[in-house]
């Protein structure tokens, strides 16, 4: 019997066979392989960047805008630094003045300068003060006696040369000289040593006498 079904009519109660309709076969199913991705899908997504805008000091700038200067407190200010300016000026030449012997000293060639202001300096670190001389008789003769003191003014031991001694007349003029060598050859600083010389006859116009260290070959 072929394939099919046997149909009634509602109306009039006829039955027929209805053959089945042909079945096609379903068609294969097809694969479609999937478009690989783009490149740029491999790729990291780009860093967000961020924008830092500097802040702005202008307002603050305007806001915080130095206050004008009184006058009279600008003419103060400039009073005290003429007065500092004096004071260390002064400062320093009574240091330069007190200390003279010790700068002269470390300094030789300020020797001159001081010279040129009328104060004595001894560049050699060594002093002679306190000198006075007298005669007496001794053996029958006239002798001058000179007496006095040595001083290391300077802050180093130092070696202690010959004392040359000068006679002068009245117009200063020299009428004799000798040498002569302290009892010590070398002071310590600070330190002071005391000498004595003696002249026999000396001559009889001799009015002034000068002490001074003798020079190499004196």
């Amino acid at each position: 019997m072929p394939a099919g079904r046997n149909v009634r009519c509602a109306k009039c109660g006829h039955v027929w066979h209805q053959p089945a309709p042909e079945i096609e076969g379903e068609p294969e199913p097809v694969f479609v392989a999937p478009e690989p991705p783009p490149p740029s899908a491999y790729e990291a997504p780009p860093r967000p960047q961020v924008y830092v805008q500097p802040p702005s000091f202008e307002v603050e700038a305007e806001q915080q805008a130095p206050r004008p200067r009184s006058p009279w407190l600008g003419r103060l200010f400039q009073g005290v630094g003429w007065v500092g300016l004096i004071a260390i000026v002064v400062l320093i030449g009574w240091t330069a003045t007190v200390y003279r012997q010790q700068i002269a000293a470390g300094w030789p060639q300020s020797a001159s300068f001081y010279s040129k202001l009328g104060l004595q300096t001894n560049a050699s670190g060594l002093q002679i003060v306190d000198y006075q001389y007298h005669q007496e008789i001794q053996g029958g003769q006239p002798t001058l006696v000179v007496t006095g003191k040595l001083v290391n003014v300077s802050e180093r031991e130092l070696s202690v040369p010959q004392i040359r001694a000068t006679l002068s007349d009245d117009a200063k003029r020299e009428l004799y000289h000798w040498t002569f060598m302290p009892a010590v050859i070398s002071l310590h600083p600070g330190r002071a040593t005391h000498f004595v010389t003696r002249l026999s006859s000396p001559p009889a116009a001799a009015r002034h006498l000068e002490l001074r260290f003798a020079k190499a070959g004196e």
